[in-house]
């Protein structure tokens, strides 16, 4: 059976998560499988709110939002798996991470590539293996947790 490969453009991102400038952190869908995985987009640019502190003369993408972008990934992997949108008064929230690993710095100028694959899902409660890269060299990787909510 041949799997149906979707795409996301930024209009799309929005039906499928909450999150709003300056903290949506994911541009564009190129991939998604729904219940197994999503390639994501997130282009880097000088103009992110988070450069002018951090750190001024050498800006560096902190890695909390590196993971942010990343779940946000997942989130939209979720929403389409099951059908729904956070308009139908479910969210998914970050739970917890483990095996966070940072290898290289993303800066301005970079476009991060994300991998997220599902691999398991318990109740409310889905795992994730997720990788992001920059020119095909992995600058961070991680395994989540996302929980679905009611809000």
């Amino acid at each position: 059976m041949t799997q149906v490969l979707e795409a996301l453009d930024i209009q799309g991102i929005l039906e499928y998560l909450p999150h709003r400038y300056p903290f949506l952190l994911i541009d564009r869908i190129t991939e998604l499988v729904p219940g197994e995985r999503v390639t994501a987009i997130k282009n880097v640019t000088f103009n992110e709110p988070f450069f002018t502190g951090h750190f001024p003369r050498y800006p560096v993408m902190p890695g909390v939002l590196i993971i942010e972008a990343m779940a946000q990934a997942a989130g939209v992997l979720s929403f389409k798996t099951v059908g729904e949108k956070p308009t139908d008064g479910k969210l998914y929230m970050f739970a917890g991470i483990d095996n966070a690993r940072f290898k290289a710095q993303v800066t301005p100028g970079d476009q991060m590539i994300i991998e997220m694959t599902l691999e398991r899902r318990m109740r409310n409660i889905w795992k994730y293996a997720g990788v992001a890269r920059v020119n095909g060299n992995v600058v961070a990787e991680a395994n989540l947790l996302c929980a679905n909510v009611e809000i």
